[in-house]
């Protein structure tokens, strides 16, 4: 069988191309809550396409919330980066698309994720590394849960990024109040104690999301904290 990538979809699309992933899926909340943020960012923020997947001028789209990414497949097949034929096989055997996204499996992914609390840290050696080259146009974006900052590598990596001035490193925390020790509504201040720009917002509101993801930060890491309904259970 010859498998082609469909025109892109729109987000009206999305519901459908999660419906088609039929897998024994453990973290349907992970996975709705990071929708709406994905979206935005793949379609109206993140320099890249599924053709330029390999230039070095890319902008870098960390998932570090890989432990429910029917979503992220979802907007993956939708802008095509995957095939959608490959969406009903998620979760089996021999399908490339795990439970826990795989970089050599899944075009686009930059990293393999799934484990809470390496994502933010890989973000910031990204960000060094791309510095390090002099490539200063590329961008480096990480989506990191709410309860994954009670890991201490995520601290470490928060409070390095912000005094090593990495402005091209930016944080989304999808909230959805999972978080074991965040004091409510405290999210953002603890970045911005560590010398980072922040903001808070609905994360369903697109627009605000957008205006968020785009708003200016000079000499600074950026972080947008994406408010949700919260997790049941």
């Amino acid at each position: 069988m010859t498998i082609t990538r469909e025109r892109e979809h729109g987000y009206q699309d999305l519901p459908r191309l999660m419906r088609l992933m039929t897998g024994d899926e453990k973290h349907g909340p992970a996975a709705t809550s990071t929708l709406d943020v994905l979206w935005v960012l793949y379609d109206r923020v993140l320099r890249v396409t599924h053709e330029r997947r390999d230039d070095p001028t890319r902008d870098r789209f960390l998932l570090s919330k890989g432990h429910g990414p029917m979503a992220y497949y979802a907007v993956l097949a939708a802008k095509g980066f995957l095939p959608v034929e490959w969406l009903p096989d998620f979760g089996s055997y021999d399908s490339p698309l795990g439970h826990h996204p795989d970089r050599v499996l899944v075009p686009g992914a930059e990293i393999g994720s799934g484990s809470l609390g390496h994502g933010l840290p890989i973000a910031v050696g990204t960000a060094l590394g791309l510095r390090a080259q002099g490539l200063d146009e590329p961008r480096v974006w990480v989506l990191t849960g709410d309860a994954e900052l009670d890991e201490g590598s995520n601290h470490e990596a928060i409070a390095y990024a912000g005094p090593a001035g990495l402005d091209r490193l930016h944080t989304v925390v999808v909230d959805n109040s999972s978080a074991s020790h965040a004091r409510p509504g405290g999210l953002a201040a603890r970045f911005e104690a560590a010398g980072w720009s922040s903001l808070t917002v609905d994360g369903r509101d697109h627009e605000a999301l957008y205006a968020a993801f785009t708003a200016p930060h000079p000499g600074r890491p950026h972080v947008v904290v994406a408010r949700v309904e919260p997790k049941l259970g």
